[in-house]
């Protein structure tokens, strides 16, 4: 008796490759069925998008214009974790912790390592946590350092919170104008380390920035490493998606914020900016790629910062908060 060939195997009788097959018999594979959309799987950022309108429209609608709305944003590699199926993110380091707290982010658990040397700001997360009930877990430095992941450093107190809150950039511009604000942003094209994002959205907060603006799309996103990079900042500066950089660009232009560009070969020195003082949006590339072509055409002006010889270039952090600093400077003469 023949025995039974089990389902998706290859029925042919020859071996190995037979011409028209490829060799591998893939009429005689049993598929899988239709591919799911993009709203229907769970890890697809159009997936996140959909649970977080949900649970938006569950809560009732509520928040305001320039706010960070949920958009699950990149799936960046963070220290995240399972808490009944939903993603959290798990923010560390004793800064980070402190205005995650401060901020009234929606936090479900705070850790706290046993035998934590007490300080201050450790005693102000307790109070804070106690206050608005968030569950006070006492774990070990070993937990702590799991949740963490291999290149954290927790000091002892981690906290667990949602996904972060993106804002759409035009809301982040009409916030601004109905403060009475000359706009201040930020843009990244082509940022996809997490930590050089933290960092600029440190710088951002420092310098007097309004917010943040990322493309949807190969960038860096909100994690956990961003979060600590940005010492706390993260939860005072908003962050924009963008579903298209070039494009958004091109809108804030046409409501009058000019768009500059950094670029080591720029037709214009930063201490000689002219436009310092109007609604600006400062765009920074990639370090190994600079602007692309795209988002460099859309720039009004291209800004090179002057530096000695000895140094090729400087990263997009630093570059970025030279910018900053120097818009600021002449932004704060002219008062």
């Amino acid at each position: 008796m023949a025995k039974p060939q089990r389902p998706g195997a290859n029925k042919g009788n020859k071996k190995g490759p037979t011409k028209g097959t490829g060799g591998m018999g893939r009429k005689s594979l049993e598929g899988r069925g239709p591919t799911p959309k993009a709203e229907d799987r769970a890890w697809h950022p159009a997936g996140k998008r959909k649970a977080a309108a949900e649970r938006y429209a569950a809560s009732g609608g509520k928040g305001k214009p320039g706010q960070r709305q949920t958009s699950g944003g990149n799936p960046n590699r963070s220290a995240r974790s399972k808490d009944n199926t939903t993603e959290v993110e798990v923010v560390t380091g004793r800064n980070s912790v402190l205005e995650a707290l401060r901020a009234k982010i929606p936090a479900s658990a705070f850790y706290i390592a046993q035998r934590v040397e007490m300080d201050d700001r450790v005693k102000e997360m307790l109070s804070i946590a106690t206050n608005r009930g968030i569950p006070v877990l006492e774990v070990t430095r070993q937990e702590l350092d799991r949740m963490a992941g291999f290149d954290g450093v927790h000091q002892g107190v981690a906290v667990k919170v949602p996904p972060y809150e993106y804002a759409h950039p035009q809301d982040l511009l009409e916030a601004v104008i109905e403060k009475g604000e000359v706009p201040l942003f930020v843009a990244l094209d082509g940022i996809t380390d997490p930590r050089n994002l933290g960092a600029i959205i440190r710088s951002t907060g420092a310098f007097g920035g309004h917010g943040i603006i990322l493309p949807q799309r190969r960038s860096a996103g909100v994690n956990s490493a961003a979060w600590k990079t940005s010492a706390g900042a993260a939860a005072r500066v908003p962050v924009a998606l963008a579903t298209n950089l070039t494009t958004q660009l091109k809108e804030f232009k046409k409501q009058g914020v000019f768009v500059l560009g950094l670029d080591g070969d720029g037709d214009v020195l930063l201490p000689e900016l002219q436009l310092a003082d109007r609604p600006v949006v400062i765009v920074t590339g990639s370090e190994g790629k600079g602007l692309s072509r795209l988002v460099a055409e859309t720039c009004d002006q291209i800004v090179s910062i002057p530096i000695s010889a000895v140094t090729e270039s400087l990263n997009a952090g630093i570059a970025t908060s030279v910018a900053l600093y120097q818009v600021s400077t002449i932004r704060n003469a002219k008062k």
